[in-house]
């Protein structure tokens, strides 16, 4: 199966754009060759059933998919900090972990685990080529890089990978059905109707990503757009102050995927820094929490996350439904549970800000 053919065509029209790796790959008998992140080829088998995923954003996806009891080992994010996924996952809570706080694979537990296929992330300059050459297996470096088609893209090669095709189309639809309103909306804004954004991300003022889509989606106008990432395979840039002030950007955004005692940066830390009295969203009021990048993107969440912002960015400041109902029932389309964003929401304490 060509990248050309009808599958392949309704995944890139679902996507919307160019991918940056192959949706679909090209089928050599049984072998499935996708282009990753990275833009290496990597042969893989068809119908792989042991797995083993050092990159967070896959895990989920594959749990998505209907597929998580062929994961044979995780990373270490996921079992420490990641709060979302032992919710949509329980049994994660008893795969091994196969690597260590430094993202450092297990190389004797890993090849003890015999897997198939190893799902690695972009961010780490060189552990595809390394895990592959010490496990003999194929080493896939995935991750969205803040590009909804890059998403999408990632759940139909998945789904083709695991040869779950038609669930990978349902997830695929659902969330160009729930982007849609949005992008009709975000579509019939000039530039000067959207809001300028800046993103704090990663327990820093001074981290941004340099493409973040659900602030597009919502009609807002992320100010880090454009900037060079500081290394291959990553989603963001370091700014100085100076930048943010000349910016001066009338929304600012902090991740608020931590537990609270965590949160090294806050809303009212950024309120109160005298550095950036200036700044029109520390003057009219406009910095909130978001939910953010959690290891790359939960793909439920992140939907969710596009649904809150359209509401946050709102120039009548009006909502419509209940945020919390949906976001469940995306949580229950996803993953099969009831109440997941609820419970998340508990954990992060995010009621105050996420579903008002």
């Amino acid at each position: 199966m060509r990248c050309g053919s009808p599958l392949a065509r309704r995944s890139l029209a679902l996507a919307g754009a160019a991918m940056a790796f192959c949706v679909n790959g090209i089928f050599a008998g049984q072998t499935l060759n996708i282009v990753d992140s990275l833009g290496r080829h990597v042969a893989v088998p068809r119908g792989v059933r042991r797995i083993i995923s050092l990159e967070p954003e896959i895990s989920r996806i594959i749990v998505a998919l209907g597929a998580g009891e062929r994961l044979v080992g995780i990373d270490y994010f996921l079992r420490h900090y990641d709060y979302l996924f032992p919710l949509i996952f329980p049994a994660a809570g008893r795969l091994p972990v196969v690597s260590n706080a430094g993202q450092e694979l297990h190389f004797e537990a890993a090849l003890g685990l015999r897997p198939d296929i190893v799902f690695a992330s972009p961010s780490e300059a060189g552990m595809a080529e390394s895990i592959e050459r010490k496990l003999r297996a194929p080493v896939v470096s995935l991750a969205s890089l803040g590009r909804m088609e890059a998403l999408l893209a990632e759940i139909g090669t998945l789904g083709q990978l695991l040869g779950r095709e038609d669930r990978a189309r349902r997830l695929m639809t659902l969330a160009e059905e729930t982007l849609a309103p949005l992008k009709r909306r975000a579509a019939a804004l000039t530039r000067q109707d959207r809001p300028s954004v800046y993103l704090a991300f990663w327990g820093s003022l001074e981290r941004t990503p340099i493409s973040y889509e659900p602030v597009d989606l919502a009609g807002g106008r992320n100010v880090a757009a454009g900037l060079v990432p500081d290394y291959l395979g990553a989603a963001g840039a370091a700014v100085s102050v100076e930048k943010i002030l000349a910016w001066d950007p009338e929304v600012i955004l902090l991740q608020g995927s931590y537990l609270p005692a965590e949160r090294r940066l806050t809303v009212d830390g950024v309120v109160r820094d005298p550095r950036l009295a200036s700044v029109r969203a520390v003057r009219s009021g406009r910095v909130y929490y978001t939910f953010g990048y959690w290891y790359w993107w939960d793909p439920a969440l992140v939907l969710v996350e596009s649904l809150y912002l359209d509401r946050l960015f709102s120039a009548e400041g009006v909502t419509t439904g209940d945020l919390a109902a949906d976001a469940d029932r995306l949580f229950r389309e996803f993953y099969g549970v009831e109440g997941a964003f609820t419970a998340l929401c508990r954990l992060l304490s995010c009621h105050d800000w996420a579903t008002r």
